[in-house]
């Protein structure tokens, strides 16, 4: 299925966005690739950016590279987290909490993927949906009554994996345990991330919040993601198909940054690169697979990641 794109034939490109002075952003997984990237359009308008990362290091060095870029009255800080470990989690989002006083946009952009072998959070959970879903879900509900305080966004950045492996969580077997793939751990992980964005928007409108739950994904683009994770067969394969099928690391970030800025989007939506399969090519809304939106599921889904993280929280 074709949808028309409202962006028109280019669809949406950061070309759209006016000012942001005033703005405040924060986002997972920022040092590098399409978080990276998102930073660098949204400090190029003049907001404020703050980044949550695992690494001191690398994001003392991406700083200092959009410092460098924009000038050191570039506002762009960072906190450290560990989303496989939610104690980190929790330090984190009483740190960011005491720091900033707005947030427009939070952006769950972080993720792991293609685990080549089946690991363990300290927390019990299959890493990937670990990293990917419970942290993002305990981090969303620490920072909630903040967004919602500046009627701001929610933007979960999935992926194509999602509509892909079983389709489904796998509430008889979470860590799959019984018969671990690399691919179908991480499809499950993205599945668990929409389906979550999906019920809290149900939950704001319920609650009649101001918070505004948007979904994309970045397609195919050539970021580090499988760097630390894949086996080295399968990155070896992306680093031949990136080549081929890829965009750059900086289209990948649009979706995200659309989902965070742009007036005409909706929730209970999938935004992201509309051609090769959604893959590439112009920025706008995508068909969204069935299994994404089974209220059911999610519903469990969500009972379960507050039994998970031990954050009992309602819109």
């Amino acid at each position: 299925m074709t949808t028309k794109n409202s962006f028109g034939p280019q669809g949406w490109t950061p070309d759209r966005l006016g000012s942001l002075a005033g703005k405040t952003y924060v986002i997972t997984g920022a040092n590098a690739g399409a978080g990276f990237e998102a930073t660098r359009v949204l400090l190029s308008k003049g907001a404020t950016v703050v980044m949550m990362n695992r690494s001191a290091d690398k994001s003392a060095a991406a700083i200092a590279t959009l410092k460098q870029e924009f000038g050191s009255s570039a506002d762009v800080t960072f906190v450290r987290m560990d989303l496989a470990v939610l104690d980190s989690v929790r330090e984190a989002a009483t740190e960011l909490l005491e720091k900033v006083p707005r947030i427009d946009a939070f952006i769950c952009n972080a993720a792991i993927a293609q685990v080549a072998r089946q690991q363990i959070t300290v927390d019990g959970f299959e890493s990937q949906l670990g990293v990917n879903h419970f942290g993002h879900f305990l981090l969303s509900g620490l920072l909630f009554d903040r967004i919602e305080a500046s009627a701001g966004r929610i933007v979960v950045v999935g992926s194509n994996a999602y509509k892909m492996g079983l389709k489904r969580i796998q509430f008889e077997d979470l860590n799959f345990d019984t018969n671990y793939t690399a691919w179908s751990s991480y499809a499950q992980s993205k599945l668990a991330q929409m389906m979550f964005a999906y019920e809290l928007q149900r939950r704001v409108e319920a609650a009649s919040k101001n918070v505004t739950v948007l979904v994309c994904h970045p397609g195919a683009s050539r970021t580090n993601l499988l760097k630390d994770t894949a086996s080295t067969f399968n990155k070896i394969v992306w680093s031949i198909l990136s080549r081929i099928i890829a965009q750059s690391a900086e289209k990948g970030s649009w979706p995200e940054v659309m989902c965070a800025t742009e007036e005409k989007v909706e929730p209970y939506k999938l935004y992201g690169p509309t051609k090769r399969s959604e893959m590439v090519g112009p920025i706008g809304e995508c068909p969204l697979h069935e299994c994404a939106l089974n209220q059911e599921a999610a519903a469990k889904l969500w009972i379960l990641s507050e039994q998970k993280t031990s954050r009992y929280w309602s819109p």
